[in-house]
């Protein structure tokens, strides 16, 4: 297994815990994003919510006071920084031995990358669940990266980071899916419109690896990331589709030195398989499990293929679920991660939420948080009778 060490994190231990993805912005962020002036509300949460994540007195009050300064829209930049700052610190005070920025400086998963891509146009908005909603675009032309987009921000969340960062990246088989492919289509006369459908959307896919999602990825472990989650989340979404989600998959990661971690949420696991198992340099499949959970443990019973096809790959578990408010208890996390450790063994398991926590509010995102490094303090006892 590939491990690293860091001053202040033991990443030798059991049941290591992770981010997974993006937290709600702040409204003193969002507020600026839309161009109105930050609330009352916005400013106090930003003190209060400062004092219990452990930022420095004069940090606050160097952001309260931008945040109430008639200039207040000439340092968004500065505002950015301290959103990254909070959303680091926040998911440190919470325990995690890997974490990220909450994805703070990005728009959303989708719309954020295509704004580096050229051959694109945004159309218009689509709901992606909840009442999240993001920019969908249409491929018009041929796609190139203008730049990496990830990197800076990355070289960033480091020079804030007290612990172990984890940086996540949307996948080139998702970009496409989530598009318009209009372009590529184009380009295929005289077929009938299934086949040209089928050949398109597969080139289409694997440019965006090759020449958007690869350079990326090894701009960011030149960069030093030697942790790297690939998300995934339309990759189950069409079951006819998954040898080309697989070789979108190895396209993309080819010649990548860094631990990479791949996420799918909310998907029928089991129709991924075997075909999955041929992803070639992924080293952790990361997972949700808690969404679909009960007494019996019944989320956590696809766990059985990876020992089905003698895969021995790490899993990263989700124990919180996170599209509800109701905080798991330690003991169920507990629960949740000897399951699958018993299931696997111990040492393959880190220890996650389902997705991303931006639907909920960082008090309950938090406290989840919280619990989730309890439980799985709680599991390591019991593996190493207390050690």
């Amino acid at each position: 297994m590939h491990r690293e060490s860091q001053e202040g994190i033991d990443v030798e231990k059991l049941f290591p815990t992770q981010e997974i993805g993006s937290l709600a912005k702040p409204g003193w962020l969002t507020h600026l994003t839309k161009v109105s002036r930050p609330s009352k509300k916005d400013i106090s949460e930003a003190e209060t919510w400062g004092k219990t994540i452990g930022i420095p007195d004069s940090d606050i009050s160097e952001l309260t006071n931008i945040l109430q300064s008639e200039d207040v829209f000439e340092h968004r930049d500065r505002v950015r920084w301290f959103a990254s700052l909070y959303m680091v610190r926040f998911l440190e005070s919470a325990g995690l031995d890997y974490v990220y920025n909450g994805e703070a400086t990005r728009i959303e998963m989708y719309e954020y990358p295509i704004r580096f891509i050229e051959g694109f146009e945004f159309l218009g908005h689509v709901r992606s669940f909840d009442n999240k909603y993001y920019r969908k675009a249409a491929c018009r032309g041929k796609i190139s990266l203008r730049q990496p987009y990830h990197t800076e921000e990355f070289k960033d969340v480091v020079r804030l980071a007290k612990h172990r960062v984890k940086v996540p990246i949307t996948g080139a088989y998702t970009l496409a899916d989530w598009s318009f492919n209009e372009f590529y289509l184009s380009r295929k006369k005289g077929l009938s419109l299934k086949k040209a459908k089928k050949e398109a959307k597969r080139e289409f896919t694997l440019d965006l690896a090759e020449k958007v999602i690869r350079p990326n990825l090894r701009s960011l472990a030149d960069a030093g990331a030697s942790f790297i989650q690939i998300d995934e989340p339309a990759a189950a979404t069409h079951p006819d589709e998954v040898d080309l989600f697989v070789e979108a998959t190895n396209r993309s990661t080819e010649g990548i030195d860094a631990k990479l971690s791949l996420h799918i949420c909310y998907s029928d696991y089991a129709s991924l398989f075997p075909s999955i198992l041929d992803i070639k340099r992924c080293s952790q499949f990361t997972w949700e499990f808690a969404n679909r959970d009960d007494d019996t443990r019944s989320g956590y019973r696809v766990l059985k293929l990876f020992n089905e096809y003698n895969d021995k790959r790490e899993i990263g578990l989700g124990v919180l679920n996170v599209h509800v408010d109701d905080i798991e208890s330690p003991e169920l996390v507990r629960d949740r991660i000897c399951y699958a450790a018993d299931l696997l063994g111990p040492e393959r398991i880190y220890v996650n939420p389902d997705c991303g926590l931006r639907t909920r509010t960082w008090g309950v995102a938090h406290a989840k948080l919280k619990n989730m490094v309890l439980g799985a303090t709680h599991a390591r006892e019991r593996y190493t009778g207390g050690k």
